[in-house]
């Protein structure tokens, strides 16, 4: 079993708030992220997929298939995008790293197995300092 990573960056804006709460509520919960004029980041997403390697190519898969799944299922949709209003996965959903992190596994985990391989871990850097993995549901 390998393990091989793509990285891909995108930059987006956010606001984390519950609608049914007061704007001093999420406030206290949320901080300056529950902004109502929202707040944006540059992120960093970490796709890290296993299997075994292919002793014909010496890949796991191509490395330029995947970046082209990534691009397709979520940095198009996401990139210099308000996360909260237009991107169609992350609808209904409260827009936490964690979430943003679940939503797209399930964006890429179906096209990852189509590759040959599968999804591992989804790692998105928010910051410098706070970063999440999802490992799937079942881990």
């Amino acid at each position: 079993m390998i393990h091989i990573t793509r990285r891909e960056r995108f930059n987006a804006a956010h606001r984390l708030f519950r609608e049914e709460w007061s704007d001093e509520q999420n406030l206290e919960v949320f901080g300056k992220c529950s902004n109502p004029k929202w707040h944006g980041h540059n992120y960093e997403l970490f796709v890290t997929v296993k299997g075994e390697i292919d002793p014909e190519t010496g890949f796991l898969l191509n490395l330029k298939d995947l970046s082209l799944l990534i691009r397709e299922r979520v940095i198009e949709k996401v990139d210099h995008r308000n996360l909260n209003l237009e991107v169609d996965f992350m609808k209904g959903r409260l827009v936490s790293s964690e979430n943003i992190a679940a939503a797209i596994w399930d964006e890429l985990a179906e096209g990852v197995r189509k590759l040959g391989a599968e999804l591992h871990c989804v790692r998105l850097v928010e910051t410098e300092n706070n970063s999440v993995e999802f490992y799937g549901y079942n881990s």
